[in-house]
C-alpha cells in the first residue's frame, strides 16, 4: 500500500524550507525503495511548527514539525511513515494538537487536508455540494440563505453580505460583476492568502454561487502582487475548475454561466478599499471614489458588483451546503458563523485559529496564543491590522465581536491579532500609524493626505518634549478630523491606533526626561 506524506507548499512553510524538506524526503523515498508519495498540500496554519510533514496511516495522520532537511534521514530510521513517536518531532496525531482541536473548522476545513489543486481531493472532502444546491435555486432563495444565515463581510467593515448580494441582484443591468478582494495587506493577516493556497476550489465555488444568485456572469479575483504563490495556484484552479464545467457557459450543466479571471494587485495598501481596487481594476490609478454611487449599483465599469472579501465568499458554500441555521448557530449577537483568527507579533504559537465569535480576546492571547514569544508580559495587542486601535490587558475581557469591539473603541477588522510585549513604546507605535497613512494614503482627501503627516510631525514634538500637553491635544485633533472627513477607511480609521495608544498608556507620552526615569 502506497503510504502518502504531506508537505505544505504554503508560502508559510517554503520561508522555513518546506521546498528542501519535500526534496530530502523524494530522495530518502527513492534510495530506500519505499512505496510512497508526496502531497504538497497547505498549511495546517500551525505556523511556530512549519514546515509541518504529515503521514497518512491506519491509525490517522501523524503529524512532525518543525522539521529541516537534515531531520528527514533519522525520521525515515526512526519509522516515521507508520507513525513511529520514538522521534523528538513527532506530535502525534494531528487532529489531537491542541490548537488544532480546539477549533471550529468550517471554512478551513479542507486547508492542509488535501492537495490543492485536485479537484477529486474537493469533492471527498464535501467541495461543491453548496454550487449544486445553488445551480437548482432561484437566486433570490440564494441571496436569502446568506442573508438568514448572518454572514458578515470578514475583510473588515462587516457590512451584511446578504444585503449587499440583494442590492445587486435588484439593479437592473444587462451585465454584473463579481469582485474578490484579495488583496490582503494588513499587518499580521494572512487567512486569504492561506485558503488561495491551500484550497483554492472554494474561493471558486463561493464566487460562482454569488454570480447565481445576482445574475452576474464574470467575476475577478484581484490579489495583492506580493502574494505570487497564490496568484499561482489560483490561475491554475480556476484552469481546472473550467476544464470541469464548473466555470464557463454552462455552470454544472446548468442555464447559468459564469467565468472568472485573476489579476495581480498594484501594489498599494489602499487598493484594498473596494473603490480604490476597481480602479485599479479597470487600470486606473487607484484612489478612492466617492459614495454614492455604491459599487452595488455603479462599480467595475459602471456596472452593478458585488465586491466581497475572500473569507466572505469562501464561507457561502457550507451556508450552501449545510444550511443557514446551521451557519448561524455559531458566533454571538449579531456577529454569526466563524470567524479565522490570525495571530502574530511577539507570541508563542502564531498561525490561524478559525473558531465562533465570542473568545475574549484573553483567551485569544494567553491561552491559544501561548503568551508572548519572549516571555515577557503582553503590554498591548492591536486589533484589525495596522488601523486597528491597542487594546491593554484591562480590555482582554473583551469578547470577539464586532458590537463588543466597536464600544471599547476598536474594530475586529481582518481579525489579525499583533501581540506586543512590556518592551513596546506606545508613542512610537502611534507615530508608526501616521507615518503608514502618509505613505500609504492615494492623496486624494486633504484629512488623510495632511492630517497623516502633520501627525508623524507632532508625534515627533512629543517625543522632543516639544510643548508635550499642547501637541497631545493637536495630536487628537488631527484624529477627530480624519476620522470624520477622510474618503475612506485608511484616513478614517488611522486614528484608532493613534488615540487608543493615547488614552490607553499614557505613561508612554510622557516629557522624555520623565519618561526615562520611569524606565
Amino acid at each position: 500500500m502506497t503510504v502518502t506524506i504531506f508537505v505544505p507548499r504554503d508560502a508559510a512553510a517554503l520561508a522555513v524550507g518546506a521546498e528542501k524538506v519535500a526534496r530530502a524526503i523524494e530522495t530518502q523515498i527513492e534510495a530506500r525503495g519505499l512505496d510512497a508519495r508526496i502531497v504538497r498540500s497547505g498549511s495546517r496554519g500551525m505556523f511556530w511548527l512549519e514546515p509541518l510533514v504529515e503521514v497518512r496511516t491506519e491509525h490517522g495522520r501523524f503529524a512532525y514539525g518543525p522539521v529541516k532537511a537534515g531531520d528527514v534521514e533519522a525520521l525515515f530510521d526512526a519509522g516515521f511513515l507508520t507513525g513511529a513517536a520514538d522521534h523528538p518531532l513527532c506530535l502525534g496525531l494531528t487532529k489531537e494538537i491542541p490548537f488544532l482541536r480546539q477549533q471550529t473548522r468550517l471554512t478551513f476545513s479542507r486547508c492542509g487536508v488535501t492537495d490543492p489543486l485536485s479537484l477529486e481531493d474537493y469533492r471527498h472532502y464535501q467541495g461543491l455540494k453548496g454550487l449544486e444546491k445553488a445551480v437548482a435555486m432561484a437566486p433570490l432563495d440564494i441571496v436569502k440563505e446568506v442573508t438568514d444565515s448572518g454572514l458578515r463581510g470578514r475583510g473588515g467593515a462587516g457590512f451584511p453580505t446578504g444585503i449587499k448580494w440583494k442590492t445587486v441582484l435588484d439593479a437592473p443591468a444587462s451585465q454584473k460583476y463579481i469582485v474578490c478582494n484579495a488583496d490582503e495587506g494588513d499587518s499580521a493577516t494572512f487567512a486569504d492568502r492561506m485558503i488561495m493556497e491551500g484550497d483554492p476550489f472554494v474561493v471558486i465555488e463561493g464566487m460562482a454561487i454569488a454570480g447565481i444568485a445576482t445574475g452576474a456572469t464574470k467575476g475577478y479575483v484581484y490579489i495583492r502582487s506580493e502574494y505570487p504563490h497564490a496568484i499561482a495556484t489560483m490561475m491554475q484552479a480556476v484552469e481546472i475548475a473550467r476544464a470541469a464545467g464548473i466555470l464557463g457557459a454552462s455552470v454544472l450543466g446548468s442555464q447559468h454561466a459564469f467565468d472568472m479571471e485573476i489579476r495581480a494587485g498594484a501594489g498599494a495598501y489602499v487598493c484594498g478599499e473596494e473603490t480604490s481596487l476597481l480602479n485599479s481594476l479597470e487600470g486606473k490609478r487607484g484612489v478612492v471614489r466617492a459614495k454614492p454611487p455604491l459599487p452595488a449599483l455603479q462599480g467595475f465599469l459602471g456596472c452593478p458588483t458585488v465586491v466581497n472579501n475572500v473569507m466572505s465568499l469562501a464561507s457561502v458554500p457550507v451556508i450552501m451546503d449545510r444550511g443557514a441555521a446551521f451557519y448561524r448557530d455559531f458566533g454571538m449577537g449579531r456577529s454569526r458563523g466563524t470567524i479565522p483568527i490570525q495571530i502574530a507579533g511577539n507570541v508563542k504559537h502564531g498561525g490561524l485559529y478559525e473558531t465562533a465569535f465570542g473568545l475574549s480576546l484573553g483567551e485569544i492571547v494567553d491561552h491559544i496564543g501561548g503568551g508572548t514569544a519572549t516571555g515577557r508580559p503582553v503590554k498591548a495587542v492591536q486589533v484589525g491590522g495596522p488601523l486597528g486601535a491597542y487594546f491593554p490587558r484591562a480590555l482582554f475581557d473583551t469578547p470577539f465581536d464586532y458590537e463588543a469591539f466597536a464600544a471599547r473603541d476598536g474594530l475586529i477588522g481582518h481579525a489579525g491579532i499583533t501581540v506586543f510585549d512590556d518592551t513596546a513604546d506606545m508613542l512610537k507605535q502611534a507615530r508608526f500609524a501616521m507615518e503608514f497613512c502618509a505613505v500609504e494614503s492615494c492623496g486624494k482627501c486633504t484629512p488623510c493626505r495632511i492630517g497623516s503627516t502633520r501627525g508623524v510631525e507632532t508625534a515627533d514634538k512629543i517625543m522632543a518634549g516639544i510643548e508635550p500637553e499642547k501637541n497631545k491635544a493637536l495630536l487628537a485633533d488631527l484624529c477627530n478630523t480624519m476620522k470624520f472627513g477622510s474618503l475612506c477607511a485608511l484616513g478614517g480609521f488611522t486614528p484608532y491606533p493613534v488615540m487608543s495608544a493615547m488614552n490607553h498608556f499614557p505613561e508612554d507620552f510622557a516629557p522624555a526626561p520623565v519618561r526615562e526615569a520611569a524606565e
